[in-house]
């Protein structure tokens, strides 16, 4: 917990809003916790969560439920988080192409953008098999071995992609995760070239991804999305098909944000 809140130093009006957006980032952290498991995790008393959350919970930003009297948020706070992307109709101009993608794929297909030095799932559509890669909107990766993060990056402003990398991580998640800089910026340098980025089990044992950048009016990168595979459902033979598809979802995603000129040369 953060030593901040709380503090006695900190006035009242300060302390009560550092503890309320303490309350909403556990919240955020688990799809349902109760008064108990919060008091202790934030260092609350309970008294205090109780009355902040039956607050919140009467300005409709988080929900009891009935039977456990457990806590989550509500889909206002989704709403709000909704106005916070690059663009606003970014996720529902995204929806059918995604799902086109997973209907011919078979996979999940994701969609994210950045935030801070990370990417974070805005919308996904699952796949129709059993076994697939577990994500779930609002969860955040790593920029350095994700596809979503590599496209991002390799078509972002240099000296904004630098800021960004300063504040990044590159930490090692698996044996073939790019942990330097150094060789990051050259991965970033064939993803650009190649159209498309991969994540070749860097990010999760057994997961291989590719992924395509989508641009706003002014060309730039807004967001990234992928398919994401199983090894052993992976076919080599057909990654150009996969990426192509991509490609060509992108490119109208893109095209109704505004873009009128598609950075990327596809094949066909």
């Amino acid at each position: 917990m953060d030593e901040d809140i709380g503090d006695a130093k900190q006035p009242e009006s300060v302390a009560a809003v550092l503890k309320v957006f303490a309350i909403l980032n556990a919240l955020g952290e688990r799809s349902d916790i109760g008064i108990t498991d919060l008091s202790v995790r934030l260092a609350m008393p309970k008294a205090t969560v109780y009355r902040f959350l039956q607050t919140m919970k009467s300005l409709g930003y988080v929900r009891q439920e009935a039977d456990s009297e457990r806590y989550g948020l509500a889909m206002r706070m989704f709403e709000i988080g909704a106005k916070a992307l690059p663009s606003p109709d970014l996720v529902d101009l995204a929806k059918h192409p995604m799902q086109m993608l997973a209907d011919a794929t078979g996979e999940t297909v994701h969609l994210g953008s950045l935030i801070d030095s990370e990417i974070i799932y805005i919308h996904k559509v699952d796949s129709r098999h059993m076994l697939g890669m577990y994500s779930r909107v609002g969860r955040r990766a790593p920029i350095h071995c994700t596809a979503i993060g590599k496209v991002l990056m390799a078509w972002e402003h240099p000296e904004r992609r630098d800021r960004i990398l300063d504040g990044a991580e590159f930490k090692r998640f698996r044996d073939k995760t790019i942990t330097e800089r150094g060789a990051f910026l050259a991965e970033l340098a064939t993803v650009k070239a190649q159209g498309f980025g991969e994540d070749r089990e860097e990010f999760d044992d057994h997961i291989r991804c590719l992924g395509v950048p989508i641009f706003d009016r002014l060309g730039q990168p807004i967001a990234g999305m992928s398919v994401s595979f199983p090894t052993f459902r992976f076919d080599v033979a057909k990654a150009p098909e996969y990426v192509s598809m991509l490609q060509a979802a992108s490119r109208d995603i893109s095209e109704k944000l505004g873009c009128t000129n598609y950075p990327i040369k596809t094949a066909g």
